[in-house]
């Protein structure tokens, strides 16, 4: 496992970017799959002291390893390509966390069944499998902004969840107000701290899944538990985000030259090319001692970064690519990255996310009062103070209208076998191939791997000279053998695919 690559503190750790399992005894010497001497072939570090679930009651003749998730080709593939720009932005994670399951609750026929497994020690220090976490991340400006959320997201949502008391949906928890009332103070000290240092958009923010606000009475909105998931997710995104845009906001530029060395609170005007308005706020003094953190940088980056996350839950300590096994599928995403689903039945693909661009109309609405005026640039597409996307980490001379890091969070049930594969893409990739030819290449792909590599490449290729940085993770699911079944394979989009590689190697085509 790579060394973190940002300062750490006595309770930190870095990500766990390998998985657990079974292996027979066997297969505990070192081999191209797991690549660990017997000698540390456990699930995770003595000092966390959490232990995995695991499939059966022990058994003398298998053992419980880790492998690390990017070498395993047949459960996981990521390409990221640099394309026709000077630079590589996007960036992607993927590993295991350390929250509460969230996945959906086994009948009682089927829990009673697993009481046994359970009693003899079957599952972890929590009671919970793991949960896998997926990501791709999209910079712009720069690599810092999408670096950081690569490095640090997950460390948010870990202790967003331990803030917020979350309980497991696998556990028979009795219902408690216990902790709620340090939840609300937390939503709303994080929501004050937004309308104070930023203004703007946010001195009427309502973060959906917050608790600080009641639902009223003429809207049909249900109440979200105050430490599910969602909140959860919502939290530790405008938390990320805050720490992040405080942390840019007060270091130095080129153009702004200082008299002193140690960085201060800028007091230039809100949104000129900075966003706090005063270094004397309230806020400020709970804000110190995060702004002290090296993040993005030693001077101040003007750029941001979408993000798209998948987590994955099981009920039962079987993996989610199992085809036997239910999964929950939840998604947290802001700006144009996109996750997608390959449906085993009818092979088609269901999209996870959709697009925050000024043409959406949810958007353009949310952001009219406050954005001056909605451009078109030279290929037609709208943009907002020269951003494409109304939603993104960092842009902080843009935070004030209301580009923020507010995630669209979507929860799915995934049956066994329903869905063949998972698809992670930034803009590099669906900027040139549709929902649908994205999971028709994956399905001519034998394993993840070559799957990521040959969606990546062919979008690059297709994109000619304007192709942009292309980043494609491709995750097995249980229906994976199957892919290849419904909706007659992939020949649904065959045609257009090969038009679009033929205009791509023509040297008279406007994409050259």
């Amino acid at each position: 496992m790579r060394p973190c690559s940002f300062p750490t503190r006595s309770w930190r750790r870095c990500f766990h970017d390998y998985f657990v399992t079974h292996l027979p005894q066997s297969s505990l010497h070192p081999d191209s799959n797991h690549k660990l001497p017997r000698d540390v072939a456990a699930p995770h570090d003595k000092s966390s002291g959490r232990q995995p679930a695991i499939l059966s009651p022990a058994r003398r003749d298998t053992t419980v390893v880790r492998i690390p998730l990017k070498s395993a080709k047949h459960h996981y593939g990521a390409t990221c390509l640099r394309g026709g720009r000077p630079h590589n932005e996007d960036t992607h994670q993927a590993g295991t966390i350390e929250i509460p399951a969230f996945a959906k609750r086994q009948p009682a026929s089927l829990t009673r069944a697993n009481k046994l497994l359970q009693e003899n020690g079957a599952a972890s220090e929590s009671g919970d499998p793991q949960v896998f976490y997926f990501g791709v991340f999209d910079g712009h400006g720069g690599a810092q902004c999408a670096e950081f959320l690569r490095d640090r997201l997950h460390t948010y949502l870990e202790e967003s969840a331990t803030k917020f008391h979350m309980q497991s949906s696998l556990q028979e928890t009795q219902e408690s107000d216990a902790g709620h009332e340090d939840v609300i103070d937390l939503q709303r000290s994080l929501v004050n701290a937004w309308k104070e240092t930023v203004g703007g958009y946010f001195r009427r923010f309502r973060p959906q899944y917050f608790s600080i606000h009641k639902p009223t009475a003429s809207t049909d909105e249900q109440p979200t538990a105050v430490n599910s998931i969602q909140a959860t997710l919502m939290y530790a995104f405008l938390n990320a985000d805050m720490d992040f845009t405080a942390a840019q906001a007060s270091k130095h530029t080129p153009s702004l030259p200082s008299s002193t060395d140690d960085p201060v609170l800028s007091d230039r005007p809100l949104n000129d090319n900075d966003i706090l308005s005063s270094p004397s706020r309230p806020a400020s003094q709970n804000l110190s001692n995060k702004l002290k953190r090296p993040i993005g940088g030693q001077t101040r980056f003007q750029g941001g970064s979408t993000a798209s996350i998948a987590l994955i839950s099981t009920p039962t300590p079987t993996p989610f690519w199992n085809p036997a096994s239910p999964s929950t599928i939840v998604t947290a995403h802001c700006g144009d990255t996109r996750i997608l689903l390959c449906r085993v039945s009818d092979g088609k693909a269901v999209p996870l996310t959709t697009n925050h661009h000024p043409s959406t109309p949810v958007e353009a609405t949310r952001l009219r009062r406050f954005a001056a005026t909605f451009v078109t640039d030279s290929f037609g597409e709208e943009r907002i103070l020269g951003l494409a996307n109304t939603r993104s980490f960092g842009d902080i001379s843009s935070k004030r209208i209301g580009v923020s890091a507010e995630p669209e969070i979507r929860t799915t049930h995934v049956e066994p076998g329903e869905y063949s594969f998972l698809v992670l893409v930034s803009d590099g990739v669906t900027g040139s191939l549709e929902d649908q030819e994205i999971v028709d290449i994956v399905k001519e792909a034998k394993t993840p791997e070559s799957a990521s590599k040959e969606l990546a490449t062919f979008a690059t290729e297709v994109a000619g000279i304007r192709s942009d940085n292309a980043t494609a993770v491709v995750v097995r699911l249980g229906g994976w053998e199957r892919r290849g079944e419904g909706g007659g394979g992939s020949i649904g989009t065959k045609e257009v695919r090969d038009w679009k590689r033929v205009q791509a190697d023509d040297p008279r085509s406007s994409r050259q």
